[in-house]
């Protein structure tokens, strides 16, 4: 599944922190399985030998459960929710990422794989559709959250795009009352 669907979807899980760094910590923690992408600065033949093995287990789970806890101001929350962004980024990867595509889960103690036999293409109607769903959900939460994703690249751009979204969609922009 792409990076940004992941980010996407770990922000999502993130909207009961009120903190924007926790949020932000937790958005990392869905983007953190694909650390081991960088063994392509290794060439291509390592990176197809070790993307989806080296961090895409429990030891990168484990990792980044630590240093998103360690960063937050919401530890025992954090913690929680960067496991549960980092295990969605590893299901969605199982279903979306391509078929023939395992992750090795108990590395480096195993390198049994795990996959599934459904899995479809990474450049599928399923994960278009998916993309579709997490950035609508993500600029939705401009009404009841007043913040969307955006925040995490910019607060002053995301007051504008909150501020669009709300006088278009919401009822008191639609009355133009304030």
């Amino acid at each position: 599944m792409n990076p940004i669907v992941h980010a996407e979807l770990s922000w999502l899980l993130a909207q009961g922190l009120r903190e924007r760094r926790d949020r932000i910590l937790v958005t990392c923690a869905g983007l953190a399985p694909d650390l081991d992408g960088l063994s392509l600065l290794a060439g291509e033949e390592f990176y197809a030998r070790y993307h989806h093995v080296i961090f895409h287990g429990y030891v990168g789970a484990l990792v980044t459960m630590t240093v998103c806890a360690a960063l937050a101001r919401r530890r025992a929350a954090v913690a929680l929710l960067s496991v549960a962004a980092f295990h969605g980024h590893l299901l969605c990867d199982l279903a979306g990422s391509g078929p023939g595509w395992p992750i090795h889960y108990f590395w480096p103690q195993s390198l049994r794989e795990w996959f599934w036999s459904g899995q479809w293409n990474l450049a599928s109607w399923q994960n278009t559709l998916i993309g579709l769903a997490a950035t609508l959900a993500c600029l939705a939460c401009a009404l009841p959250f007043q913040r969307t994703v955006v925040e995490l690249f910019s607060l002053r751009w995301d007051a504008e795009v909150t501020r669009t979204v709300r006088r278009r969609f919401s009822r008191q922009g639609a009355t133009g009352a304030p």
